[in-house]
């Protein structure tokens, strides 16, 4: 009995999809390839209608840059800051830009030996590995 009813069912969704299937032909309001088409305008607002050629602006090919231009050298200012803090058993200290009030990281090796906290300290600026580092340490007196 459960056999028999399972597949007049199975018939029945069949029927209703084929019936389906017919009246979407019959019914059919789709719109044709042509009026589907969108056009994109210069200004990037999607259109039914297609652009005219005339309101084209004209580009000249060699004002296009297409490589990245390359970077001019700058002059290396020397910037000046203070010695916030300094570890002279470990050999590194912060040097607190004065412009920016940044601190700075900078080993021994790129500052005279005689340095201490408190110096004022003129200083050029290399990435690190943390970040920006002071390099060619010069005291001012």
């Amino acid at each position: 009995m459960i056999k028999k009813e399972f597949e007049r069912k199975r018939k029945e969704k069949k029927q209703e999809k084929q019936k389906r299937r017919e009246d979407r032909k019959i019914n059919n309001t789709s719109k044709s390839f042509e009026e589907m088409i969108a056009y994109v305008d210069e200004f990037g607002n999607i259109t039914d209608t297609p652009p005219e050629l005339q309101k084209r602006e004209k580009i000249a090919i060699e004002s296009i840059a297409i490589s990245t231009p390359k970077k001019e050298e700058e002059e290396k200012i020397a910037l000046r800051g203070k010695v916030d803090f300094f570890n002279v058993n470990r050999g590194f200290g912060f040097i607190k830009n004065s412009n920016s009030g940044e601190k700075h990281f900078f080993h021994i090796k790129n500052a005279f030996a005689s340095i201490e906290e408190g110096d004022t300290v003129t200083f050029d600026l290399e990435r690190g590995k943390m970040g920006m580092d002071a390099v060619n340490i010069t005291i001012i007196k």
